[in-house]
Order: structure tokens, then C-alpha cells, then sequence
């Protein structure tokens, strides 16, 4: 009797999910492999890459500086410009995150490949008022006006106190 009791109560509780979601779903997934696939495959173009754009569009650079990213042992970020070893900006630990996983960002590449920091990262404002950092040594770019109009300020801010 009391198996039974049991019984009753496990079939009443029985969770059931409807097949409508489960489908949409798998619909979800099935289109997102069909797209991607599709990409792949070259039916659609590629997302643009911002330097063949800028080719093609006849963008120039404005401005150029040299930027060093040094980590300091109570957390500090220090910038330095990559020519004079002049100190652009500090970020004390809590602060400039954006800059920290910038520069962090670059600076894991590097590390994959075995280069070391000799080479400065270069930070190019172009005519377009895009903003890029750019790392010669492994070719990897990032594009600054992605992140907002705030994140992109704080290197703007470091290349005006530079010469242009």
C-alpha cells in the first residue's frame, strides 16, 4: 500500500515539457549552423575587416603614437609612450579596466607566439575618426570605437598628449 502511495505520487509529479519550444529550439540551432556553414562555404560575404575597408575606401592615418603597457607589482597600469619612455597615463588598481583588458588582450598573443614587449604597440587615428591599437609583431588590431564612445576617449586622451 504504501509502494503504491509512492507509486501515484512519482507518475503525479511527472514534469513534462511541451514539443512547440523544444522544436523552436532545434530550429534555432539548425538555422545557426545553416548560416555559418553557409559563410563558410562563400554563399554570403564575410563580416568587412576594417583595414581592407579602409583600403578600399582610401582612409589615411591622422595620427600615430607608440604605446608601451606595463604591469606594476600593487596592480598599476602604466602607459608609456614607445619612443621616449614618457609616462602617458597610470591606472591604479579598480580603475581602467578597459585599457587593462585591452592591453591584456594583446599582450596573451604575444605570450602564444613567444614575442616579448621590446615592440611597442602602435595606436593609429585615422581621417575616418576611427581609433585602432595595433600590434605589429602578431598583426592583431583592436578596433577602439567598438567599445563606445567612453572607452574610446581614454586612448584618444593618450594619443592628443602626444604629437600628432
Amino acid at each position: 500500500m504504501i509502494v503504491a502511495a509512492i507509486v501515484r505520487t512519482y507518475e503525479e509529479d511527472e514534469i513534462t515539457v511541451h514539443k512547440v519550444p523544444i522544436a523552436m529550439m532545434g530550429g534555432i540551432v539548425a538555422l545557426s549552423v545553416a548560416l555559418t556553414a553557409s559563410v563558410t562555404f562563400g554563399f554570403f560575404d564575410r563580416e568587412a575587416v576594417p583595414s581592407e575597408v579602409r583600403a578600399a575606401a582610401g582612409t589615411t592615418t591622422i595620427a600615430t603614437r607608440s604605446l608601451q603597457f606595463f604591469d606594476e607589482p600593487d596592480g598599476t597600469v602604466r602607459v608609456e609612450d614607445g619612443i621616449s619612455g614618457a609616462e602617458i597615463a597610470s591606472f591604479g588598481p579598480g580603475t581602467g579596466g578597459f585599457v587593462r583588458s585591452t592591453a591584456r588582450s594583446l599582450v596573451h598573443k604575444r605570450r602564444i607566439r613567444g614575442i616579448g614587449a621590446a615592440t611597442p604597440f602602435e595606436l593609429i587615428e585615422w581621417d575616418d575618426g576611427a581609433l585602432t591599437l595595433r600590434d605589429t609583431t602578431t598583426g592583431g588590431t583592436v578596433e577602439l570605437a567598438s567599445f563606445g564612445k567612453d572607452n574610446r576617449k581614454i586612448f584618444a586622451d593618450m594619443l592628443e598628449k602626444g604629437t600628432r
